[in-house]
């Protein structure tokens, strides 16, 4: 797999392979740069299989060292750019990284000592000078990537993907959602988050270009500048393209693939009344991100579902939890000593989510398993709550937790992100006649940003702690 851009070199060295607003890159000069910097690398000690932490942002030149880094065989370790300075060195450690690729300054003091630093510009080539030669035929069952998971249920997890687990991913997503190789995708999500390297390899799987949005830009914008054909959004981040795009899509957008968590029915149908070509779906990190999936074109009925399973993926709902399988299925955990084994004994994954699959064959996804509490001997599940909340056109985000209650137990309370100030009575009003009366929220507050953990998911745990904070003042 790490031989598709060399691959598309050899055939199509013309073509576009790379774009960002500065220059582009065929496919040739990709695949020198990728030479370079693996020539770089290897000068610098690393060999195959060892564990490269990459704490870069978003932007050619750390595509080209992910990609030199699958060449030499190594397995991509992708931090988040949010992590505080203290914590680089320490996250990188903990999955036993040999190398850490940081300009972060002072992000390495507490792990200077057992791991080596390399700043990017060492590293990294833009240009490529060396002759360029297809890597080592990887072996599709050896690692090639450790991701940590968002820890929106409290810390995160170190999720262990071979080749196979990418590579059939990407067939399966590209099955469904074919490209062309004219086609160009925005890279709209970080590439510490499994569905921005899942861009990386649909994209050199089918020859396609990848689009590097600017930093400190809108999506918005960047689809208009890239003449993008496809994006990948979280729910918030489609809002807010829809928000600053009035009326129809651009011209050049064939698909908005839509995940990372519940999308609100009313954005799915302002965005489908608006002629967006939009897809659905439900992924996870130990799943190599997609998992089912609506059909493009697929009609409001559909995308008010996840859609179908895709190819190389297997979906079965025991006892209401969504358990998947297949040859995207990860291979584990991994903390300081192996990887821990997740699956059952018949090689089935419990993901923890709660669904069902309805006559069409289309998966619902009703909510997390650990999120149901029980109130006063009923059953709560949040995301029930959430979703008739964001129905609202004034709600743009709601989420629901648990705080605790001397007589039911546990009563849920909504925090919200409103475009208006929060009328706690209007909103009773809305959701009781919607909800009955045991699942109306007890107490309704402002939603604060800093619970968003890698700016996609909301930190459930921090918000727990909030509610009872912020619930128990108010009484």
């Amino acid at each position: 797999m790490n031989d598709l851009i060399h691959q598309h070199a050899l055939v199509r060295p013309d073509a576009t392979a790379l774009w960002a607003a500065s220059r582009r890159w065929t496919y040739a000069e990709l695949d020198a740069a990728v030479a370079d910097t693996e020539g770089r690398l290897s000068e610098a000690g690393v060999e195959r299989g060892d564990r490269i932490a990459l704490h870069v942002d978003r932007t050619p030149n750390a595509v080209i060292l992910l990609w030199a880094v699958w060449r030499r065989g190594a397995v991509v370790v992708p931090l988040s750019t949010r992590l505080p300075p203290g914590e680089i060195g320490p996250r990188a450690l903990q999955v036993d990284s040999a190398y850490l690729v940081s300009a972060t300054q002072g992000g390495e003091a507490d792990a200077s000592d057992r791991i080596d630093i390399l700043s990017p510009q060492a590293v990294v080539a833009g240009r490529g000078t060396r002759e360029t030669s297809a890597g080592e035929a990887p072996d599709r069952d050896r690692p090639a990537s450790i991701v940590f998971t968002s820890g929106s249920t409290g810390t995160p997890k170190a999720a262990l993907h071979t080749w196979a687990n990418h590579l059939y991913s990407a067939k399966g997503a590209n099955a469904n959602l074919p490209l062309d190789r004219e086609d160009r995708w925005l890279l709209s999500l970080p590439l510490y988050h499994v569905g921005g390297l899942a861009i990386l390899v649909r994209c050199a799987l089918a020859g396609a270009a990848v689009a590097i949005p600017p930093a400190q830009t809108s999506i918005a914008a960047n689809l208009r500048a890239a003449h993008a054909t496809h994006v990948s959004l979280v729910a918030t981040q489609f809002r807010r393209v829809l928000d600053a795009i009035d009326g129809a899509p651009p011209a050049s957008l064939k698909a908005v693939l839509l995940g990372g968590g519940p999308i609100p029915d009313g954005l799915l149908r302002d965005g489908y009344g608006r002629s967006w070509p939009l897809l659905t779906s439900y992924g996870s990190t130990e799943m190599a991100s997609q998992i089912t999936t609506t059909a493009p074109g697929a009609p409001l009925d559909d995308l008010l579902t996840a859609g179908r399973t895709l190819p190389h993926r297997r979906v079965r709902i025991e006892d209401e939890q969504i358990y998947v399988a297949g040859p995207t299925l990860f291979r584990g955990y991994v903390p300081l000593e192996g990887p821990e084994a997740p699956q059952t004994d018949d090689g089935w994954y419990p993901t923890g989510d709660r669904g069902r699959i309805d006559a069409s064959g289309r998966l619902r996804v009703l909510g997390r398993m650990d999120r149901m509490f029980v109130s006063g001997g009923e059953n709560i599940q949040p995301e029930e709550i959430e979703a008739v909340l964001e129905r609202l056109d004034v709600v743009e985000q709601a989420a629901v937790v648990p705080v605790p209650h001397a007589e039911y137990g546990r009563r849920p309370v909504a925090f919200v992100h409103t475009t208006e100030p929060v009328d706690e009575t209007g909103l009773q009003r809305v959701l009781t006649s919607a909800l009955p009366g045991y699942k109306i929220p007890d107490g309704f507050y402002k939603l604060p940003a800093k619970v968003l953990t890698q700016g996609l998911k909301i930190n459930r745990e921090r918000l727990r702690e909030r509610a009872r904070t912020v619930h128990d003042d108010a009484l």
